[in-house]
């Protein structure tokens, strides 16, 4: 990934520039001027972007298909990649399996191989991979996601090939700008689809959960955060399991939860003094889903400032979005995700309607439902 490969070699370079600085330390005269000034100590600062449900519904399958046999995604997320990229990392949740052909949508979903690569071109770094429809093409498609994503390469958590894979890569570390970040991911089920061994697929285990915060501690991480898929689906507010595990997570010391799965956006909440931070629900990123909010969501943005060994959330906000269908847009070959304030004039009528459709109720279930001093940004 552009962004971590730069921050891998900007590493290495800051590596080679304080050896440098110590070995002319060394050289200096070990008594110091009593006038002389202490450092400042160094801050740093990391912003996280996290969206929802990256799917693939039959119809957008269709869609995506060129007179050559290829599958082309690009003006998907056209409107919304300088948002993505504009985050220092970029996280979402891949909910199909690439199985290969034939391609299917729901129930089973198998997405063409493009799909990947355009998520990833979009400005995503980070894919999580734990949620109910991983294992909808078998042990093939579970395995063959995996490889694919090493291939190009883009970092993913929440499935493994094997336990001895997991045990090395889970708990997921994130260092960048100075900063260590922990991220989890779980699902609450897999559609009644047993795993097949030694494939492994994180669920939401108490009991592993809570060795995995433990593992996660022995990180020195500056932030841990959890993405459990959980909740019902279509439901805009939390269900009581949400919050007894939300609560459950915060007490053994996660940071952050950002959840998803019921294909809506439910509200947000930050707690203790601004502390810790829930996204109950991101919703669909983008999908082919009409039934009402599930063709809008939000991304939720995270600026975390480190000064010392102190993190904190310094700021987060969200920002809406909605999917414009080709059935709306009279564009043939695109599904679009868009800003929510996108221009009128770029609009047709039908997509004008479904736009402000999602606003007003999206709007209404935030300014009712957020707890905190959570505010919503926009973007063009």
């Amino acid at each position: 990934m552009k962004k971590l490969l730069f921050f891998t070699l900007t590493l290495g370079m800051l590596a080679i520039t304080a050896f440098s600085c110590k070995l002319n330390s060394d050289a200096r005269p070990q008594t110091e001027p009593e006038d002389s000034i202490a450092a400042e100590p160094q801050e740093y600062h990391l912003s996280l972007l996290i969206a929802g449900d990256l799917m693939q519904h039959e119809p957008q399958i269709k869609a995506a298909l060129r007179p050559d046999g290829s599958y082309n995604y690009d003006e998907c997320f056209a409107r919304v990649k300088p948002e993505i990229e504009r985050a220092d990392v970029a996280i979402a949740n891949f909910e199909v399996t690439l199985g290969g052909r034939p391609y299917k949508g729901y129930p089973q979903f198998s997405a063409p191989d493009e799909y990947l690569k355009a998520c990833v071109d979009a400005g995503f770094d980070i894919l999580f991979t734990a949620n109910n429809h991983c294992l909808d093409s078998y042990k093939k498609g579970f395995e063959r996601t995996l490889d694919l994503m090493d291939s190009l390469p883009v970092p993913h958590l929440g499935t493994y090939r094997n336990a001895e894979e997991r045990q090395k890569n889970y708990p997921f570390l994130l260092e960048q700008n100075g900063l260590r970040i922990v991220l989890l991911n779980f699902t609450y089920g897999t559609n009644g689809l047993r795993v097949q061994a030694p494939n492994v697929v994180n669920y939401m285990d108490t009991t592993e959960i809570a060795l995995d915060i433990v593992k996660a501690k022995q990180m020195n991480p500056d932030v841990i955060i959890a993405i459990p898929h959980w909740g019902i689906e279509y439901q805009t507010l939390p269900s009581p399991q949400q919050k007894e595990i939300a609560q459950w997570l915060l007490d053994r010391g996660v940071d952050h939860i950002i959840g998803g799965h019921p294909h809506v956006a439910q509200p947000l909440e930050l707690r203790n003094n601004g502390k810790n931070l829930i996204a109950w629900s991101l919703g669909n990123f983008i999908s082919n889903q009409y039934k009402p909010n599930t063709y809008g969501g939000y991304m939720v943005r995270m600026e975390f400032t480190k000064r010392d060994s102190t993190t904190i959330l310094s700021d987060c906000g969200y920002t809406l979005y909605w999917v414009s269908r080709p059935v709306d847009s009279n564009r043939k070959h695109q599904y679009r995700v868009l800003p929510i304030d996108e221009p009128d004039e770029e609009l047709t009528a039908a997509e004008r309607q479904k736009r402000n459709q999602v606003r007003t109720s999206m709007r209404s279930l935030m300014e009712k439902n957020n707890k905190g001093n959570i505010k919503e940004y926009t973007f063009q």
